[in-house]
């Protein structure tokens, strides 16, 4: 098939989305699909760059920078994207081309216009990836109110819904924000896991046998700080191991909390924490190496479900994973079924640092995590799995 696969985020951005796109082109294309990515790219300087990367064609159309600014500023970004990223394509020659599928990933939101283009022209089939619920995650922490801006991007969600045929959720538990989408005939919903394709090794830039922290136990967390994640909860556990020079936390990457984590730090004195910037994603293995848990966090305000991109990354490299994450989180029952870790609510600190020591203590008499970690990344969390199953959804709809 000839397939577009479209998103606002690739690599050299880092971010979990950029990675899993990255990770999903190459499987696509070890399929033998022909794969053409279609980024929004705000850092390029004239209107399109075509590339060759990993085997798949990457066209980069020049948009406005939506990542930066006031959220107004990202919002009037972000609307105005596919209609700049229509008129590169156009420019491009790519507009031309015959398509036999488009795949899009959201975040973000404002892709259904550009997307509807594509149907129309080609009448192809259609495949959202939807890794987070907007506008009613940001409801849910308090981001914004139940007035007009709300039900503006909730309107802007639903249209672009509205122009799929199938839509992959990450979890069971986000279908019910689907039960209206569904009831038009033609459409599928599926759960559609997160995924990550085996990366390459390379040595990091993060030596901690070098720091502070060097012979002690290990907690790390690796990925975006920010409101979503409630990182308080992970500090007030650091907290609570201040005074066990046996225990460390490392905290790596980038973030709207790190300065205010730094600053809590400093004020608390703790000497059991290190924080590092965000390293490029082949680094992340030879990072984990050198620890003994790997953290996720997750505000206790969400209602929705997330599998976040980190997780996958600690069963990748067959580190047990210690997480706080929103009542009623799938997450909870994976970790728990699986035995890959341990799990609880992100406002139960108390449960969260008996958590913290039972598993550290399975560690030390369960020589099998590594095993069970590796083996469920490889049952639920591959790459190629992804790519078979959107591929095989995309050719029931033609």
């Amino acid at each position: 098939m000839k397939i577009a696969l479209i998103s606002d985020v690739f690599p050299p951005l880092r971010s979990s989305g950029a990675v899993q796109l990255r990770d999903l082109a190459k499987a696509l294309g070890q399929q033998q699909h022909d794969v053409t990515v279609i980024v929004a790219s705000p850092e390029i300087e004239q209107i399109y760059q075509i590339e060759h990367v990993l085997g798949v064609r990457v066209a980069r159309l020049k948009t406005c920078k939506a990542k930066e600014g006031s959220y107004f500023k990202r919002a009037i970004a972000e609307f105005l994207m596919p209609f700049l990223m229509g008129r590169a394509l156009k420019l491009s020659g790519l507009e031309a081309e015959h398509w036999d599928a488009v795949v899009w990933y959201s975040p973000t939101i404002f892709l259904g216009a550009l997307i509807q283009k594509f149907k129309s022209k080609n009448k192809c089939s259609s495949y959202l990836i939807v890794r987070d619920i907007f506008p009613e995650w940001a409801l849910d922490m308090g981001l914004m109110r139940p007035g007009l801006p709300y039900w503006i991007f909730k309107g802007v969600a639903a249209y672009q819904y509205s122009v799929a045929d199938t839509i992959g959720i990450q979890t069971p538990g986000n279908a019910k924000y689907f039960d209206r989408w569904l009831r038009k005939s033609g459409r599928s919903l599926e759960v559609l896991h997160n995924w990550l394709g085996e990366c390459e090794s390379k040595k990091t830039t993060i030596n901690l046998a070098e720091t502070e922290l060097a012979e002690r136990k290990l907690f790390v967390y690796a990925g975006n700080m920010g409101i979503a994640q409630g990182m308080g909860v992970l500090l007030a556990l650091a907290q609570r191991f201040s005074v066990d020079d046996a225990i460390g936390f490392v905290f790596v990457g980038r973030g709207s909390d790190l300065a205010q984590m730094k600053l809590q730090v400093q004020r608390n004195q703790l000497k059991n924490v290190l924080f590092f910037d965000e390293i490029d994603p082949d680094e992340i293995s030879a990072l984990y190496a050198q620890c003994h848990v790997g953290l996720v966090a997750l505000d206790a305000r969400h209602k929705s479900h997330n599998i976040p991109g980190k997780f996958l990354t600690y069963m990748q490299s067959g580190l047990p994973a210690l997480a706080a994450v929103n009542k009623g989180n799938d997450l909870i029952d994976l970790i728990h079924r699986e035995r890959v870790g341990r799990a609880c609510a992100s406002d139960d600190l108390d449960a969260l640092y008996a958590n913290a020591k039972a598993l550290l203590h399975d560690i030390e008499v369960d020589t099998d995590f590594y095993a069970r970690c590796r083996s469920l990344n490889e049952r639920m969390f591959s790459a190629q799995a992804a790519a078979h199953q959107i591929v095989d959804a995309l050719k029931n709809k033609k």
